[in-house]
């Protein structure tokens, strides 16, 4: 009869979880040792749990199933919580392993000892659990499992004591079938339709999984039929777009340019998304970016199809058959000269491969990033849906691990590829098709904005330091070829071309750090106060705006 360890094992791969991110440590050591005996279990180790949790993550997004992760103890959890509390906003379904102490090693408060399950509630609230025997593992195993992939996906957490993993007597569980999705229910469809039918100006917002082709298609139909305007969320979890797809513009980040967005608008329709708030505080400004006066319906909820939804409310328009509206194909030209953060998304829009996947974490140097990509070969784009950086290049890793015959273009910003650079590593052991682009810039720029935006006081040279990243300059070439990733430094936009095309025809991954000025100092310049003071004059949608603005 198995141990723990091993029916637990065979409970994960006849439920479909094929994969495992792994940071482990003495209390996992018979789950580790199970691995052996599953040749269906794929174990990918990373130097560092947030790696992990963003690969599991990255994974989830794009194979719309959940993997596995292994962590040791609390503090193993600890680490890798930011990229959790990514995974529970973006609504990824991630079963998460956490190794224990022994059960009756408890009571000896030894070093490591900590309450597991409260750190756990704050990235898993629907379900934490303990496993307290061998015999009844796999039941709790298969509890999570089917709470990880439910409607809408979430992070289960199972706890597992290092003796009820070594434990005899393990029977593996069976898992049910996942539920399939309900459409919304006629009230709200027909509720929804009266609106569109108003006089009254109607936005459609969609987030979640309407985000997906489908979705898309029947939102455009709607759009062309009844006059009705579609946005994104702000960071979907997903967002499949460009040549072919219908164009969404995604709500914008600053609260005021989404309260611009959103301002002409009476009739505000959710599918799979929230109303828009701001994402901080700010002295003076509203948190609520839903316009007064603008009335709030809900089409569907996470826990129902969104595309099924969309569709009946076409159906119910007469919408059905209309066509949509499609974004065509167009590059935005190759770029010249010194290299700026605007002219890596330039380089990027005309490279890019049919069916890339796109991880953005570009912060501040994106700024152009959707705008120079809109006409490029369909690809899937995943954004930092929780805000905890860190998150793009161990989600390029699991995107990579869920779909090895597409080619995972990651855009990280200086800053932030730092908090989690062993992902490099793993994309070497796994000789993964990445490409990470690094826009360094030396500062930490999007808070410089938002040093101005709070509303505090004029910045001297100690606050400065504590936003620039110029003493020292990290060079994140040298450091990719420390860990087995090819990487290139790249000043000058004819660099730049060669280098990812030489990574896009090259298989395994690769690092291209892109030197380019601060790129807040440009929009500080130029952007920031034409943006502030004329924001009643500027035309939707506002993408193509700022390009014609700053793009060179």
């Amino acid at each position: 009869m198995p141990n723990g360890a091993q029916a637990l094992m065979k409970t994960l791969v006849d439920a479909g979880i094929e994969v495992c991110f792994s940071n482990p440590g003495t209390s996992e050591m018979h789950f580790v040792a199970a691995l052996d005996g599953e040749p269906k279990m794929r174990a990918v180790l990373a130097l560092f749990e947030g790696v992990a949790t963003g690969a599991a993550d990255g994974y989830a997004r794009m194979a719309d199933k959940p993997a596995a992760t292994l962590l040791h103890l609390g503090c193993g959890l600890g680490n890798g919580l930011a990229n959790l509390h990514n995974a529970r906003k973006g609504k990824s379904p991630i079963v998460n392993i956490v190794g224990d102490h022994a059960t009756y090693h408890v009571k000896y408060d030894a070093q490591l000892q900590s309450d597991i399950e409260t750190v756990a509630c704050n990235v898993s609230p629907n379900f934490v659990r303990t496993s307290t025997s061998t015999e009844s593992l796999c039941r709790d195993a298969a509890d999570a499992i089917t709470a990880a992939r439910g409607l809408p996906g979430q992070v289960a957490t199972l706890i597992l004591p290092a003796n009820v993993s070594w434990g005899e007597g393990g029977q593996p569980c069976v898992v049910p079938p996942q539920a399939e999705a309900p459409i919304a229910d006629s009230t709200a469809i027909d509720a929804v339709a009266e609106a569109i039918r108003s006089s009254r100006k109607t936005a459609l917002l969609l987030g979640g999984r309407a985000l997906r082709e489908p979705g898309l298609l029947a939102a455009a139909r709607i759009a062309a039929h009844s006059g009705v305007v579609v946005f994104a969320e702000t960071f979907p979890t997903r967002i499949e777009r460009g040549a072919g797809l219908p164009a969404v513009e995604r709500i914008a980040y600053l609260a005021e340019l989404a309260s611009l967005q959103l301002s002409e608008f009476d009739n505000l329709i959710l599918v799979d998304a929230k109303a828009p708030v701001s994402f901080f505080a700010y002295p003076g400004k509203q948190s609520y970016l839903v316009p007064d006066g603008c009335t709030v319906h809900t089409l569907s909820t996470p826990e129902q199809d969104a595309a099924a939804s969309l569709n009946g409310l076409a159906d119910a328009l007469g919408a059905g058959s209309t066509p949509p509206v499609l974004q065509p194909a167009g590059r935005p030209g190759r770029p010249k000269g010194k290299l700026t953060a605007e002219k890596v998304c330039r380089a990027v829009g005309e490279l890019m491969p049919e069916n890339s996947i796109v991880v953005d974490e570009s912060i501040t140097s994106g700024l152009l990033l959707n705008a120079m990509t809109a006409g490029a070969p369909r690809h899937d784009m995943i954004t930092l849906t929780g805000g905890a950086i860190g998150q793009g290049l161990p989600s390029a890793v699991g995107a990579a691990v869920a779909c090895p015959d597409r080619p995972v273009l990651a855009l990280i910003g200086d800053g932030t590829a730092m908090y989690t650079n062993q992902a490099l590593w793993t994309m070497a052991r796994e000789n993964l098709n990445v490409t990470s682009i690094i826009f360094n810039n030396a500062s930490y720029s999007v808070l410089n904005i938002e040093l101005e935006r709070v509303g505090a006081e004029e910045a001297g040279e100690k606050a400065k330091s504590q936003l620039d990243l110029s003493g020292p300059v990290t060079n994140y070439a040298l450091l990719a070829q420390s860990m087995g990733v090819h990487g290139i430094r790249v000043k000058t936009s004819e660099e730049l071309l060669k280098a990812l095309e030489y990574a896009l025809d090259t298989p395994g991954p690769h690092l291209i750090e892109a030197v380019v000025p601060e790129s807040l100092n440009g929009v500080k310049r130029k952007v920031l106060p034409w943006l502030l003071k004329t924001l009643p004059n500027i035309p939707r949608p506002l993408s193509k705006a700022l390009k014609k603005k700053i793009a060179p």
